[in-house]
């Protein structure tokens, strides 16, 4: 099941990443018509970036931590989408991490298939495992699924404006080895399908993707499965350039070597 109007399956298909359409959170635009009138009224895309964040700063208080009385009010206003990011960029198998995993899980319905080890089948230990980080990062916080639900909506919206007419983005990722993707098809040297985590991070700069790896996968993303991108908000907010947080699925890859 997901929240979206496009079915999983269909989601997750080399097919979808070929001939992508556009993804929409259920209800999200709608109930948040007003943030999205004053951006298309912003020509500038760092204002947009900041007028984003004061529209989730008001409408989920998170201004207002220093004023509750209880330190689990406290944490749970302080506990923002900011957070989740920073922490998925420190490190992708924290608890931060299974959060946004879970997200991607329960909106696209897409389970993950690593955290800290592979994931084979919701019914086994990793699984239980990456559910019990899911929920421990989902306590003490303010609505955070509604927070990535306009995360993702917003991002969307930034990439079709900064990118007219374009569907796809060419993007890296250094890797060691395979250990958190599964590889399906090898149709010839050097390609390969892929199965990509629920969630996975890439960057826009080929030669930082080889400070991550002895390889190099590059992909053509499509622009409807860019979660987010670290430019997207003004850096006083994150330090995150050309971190691309892209939501996974069957791919077909270049693998590139150092050699």
């Amino acid at each position: 099941m997901n929240l979206c109007n496009i079915p999983p399956w269909a989601i997750a298909s080399r097919h979808f990443n070929r001939h992508p359409q556009p993804l929409e959170i259920q209800g999200v635009r709608r109930a948040n018509r007003l943030l999205f009138e004053r951006l298309a009224l912003l020509d500038d895309p760092q204002a947009r970036g900041a007028q984003f964040h004061d529209y989730m700063d008001v409408t989920f208080q998170l201004h207002q931590w220093e004023q509750e009385s209880s330190a689990g009010g406290r944490k749970s206003l302080k506990n923002s989408y900011l957070r989740f990011l920073r922490g998925w960029m420190f490190d992708s198998n924290s608890r931060e991490g299974a959060v946004l995993k879970g997200w991607v899980e329960s909106r696209l319905g897409l389970p993950p298939t690593f955290h800290r080890v592979a994931i084979d089948d919701v019914h086994t230990e990793a699984y239980f495992r990456y559910t019990v980080d899911r929920m421990q990062g989902s306590a003490r916080t303010n609505a955070i699924q509604a927070q990535l639900d306009l995360l993702y909506e917003f991002v969307q919206e930034e990439l079709r404006r900064r990118h007219p007419g374009v569907t796809h983005l060419t993007l890296w990722r250094g890797i060691h080895d395979f250990a958190e993707h599964r590889i399906l098809e090898e149709p010839g040297r050097g390609h390969c399908l892929l199965r990509l985590n629920n969630l996975n991070s890439f960057t826009d700069d080929f030669e930082r993707a080889w400070e991550f790896g002895s390889r190099v996968l590059e992909a053509e993303v499509p622009l409807a499965k860019v979660f987010f991108r670290g430019d997207l908000l003004p850096s006083s907010l994150l330090k995150g350039e050309g971190e691309v947080m892209v939501i996974g699925g069957e791919y077909e890859v270049r693998v590139l070597t150092g050699g």
